[in-house]
């Protein structure tokens, strides 16, 4: 069955990690909306070779909308949790037990939104004591899955594992 799934996304998100599991997610049926501060304009990848164009500006949506959450990595995570509107977004989605998949530094939003306490979760190395701090059980495994709803993985190195337990969790 096809799922809603909200993207947050600015620029200097890591490429592939948006990409990647963008086209696994579409393929199987998905369909992806791309949420941003301001809506139609083009955010570009901080290696420079994506750059996609922003569907819907965060005051136009509601976590309600959604089924699902993916929540890539590279510098735009960190961005977009001085917002308070996306990290009420990204909490709303984990106080509703709906899927939630991040990647190497996607879980900073998580952690900003303080909704990892007791959760079995793994990220980029750089944030491995931020996440432990925030109370999750940090594991260093390509992809970890926890209560059949949160999704995470450490890097690019880990997208395989990353998209096939995303639509595991997606089923």
């Amino acid at each position: 069955m096809s799922k809603k799934i909200a993207v947050l996304l600015t620029d200097h998100f890591e490429d592939s990690e948006y990409t990647e599991p963008a086209k696994g997610l579409q393929e199987a049926g998905h369909q992806l909306t791309v949420i941003e501060m301001e809506k139609g304009k083009s955010v570009k990848g901080k290696q420079g070779e994506a750059s996609v164009k922003v569907d819907e500006s965060i005051d136009s949506v509601d976590p309600s909308q959604f089924d699902a959450l993916l929540l890539p990595g590279g510098f735009s995570p960190d961005i977009l949790r001085a917002d308070d509107r996306f990290v009420k977004f990204t909490k709303a989605f984990m106080d509703d037990k709906k899927p939630v998949m991040a990647i190497c530094h996607g879980p900073q939003l998580l952690i900003t939104a303080e909704a990892l306490k007791g959760r079995d979760v793994t990220g980029f190395k750089s944030i491995q004591v931020d996440l432990t701090n925030a109370g999750a059980n940090f594991h260093d495994k390509e992809v970890v899955v926890c209560g059949n709803q949160l999704v995470t993985s450490r890097t690019p190195d880990d997208i395989p594992a990353f998209i096939r337990e995303s639509l595991n969790v997606l089923k």
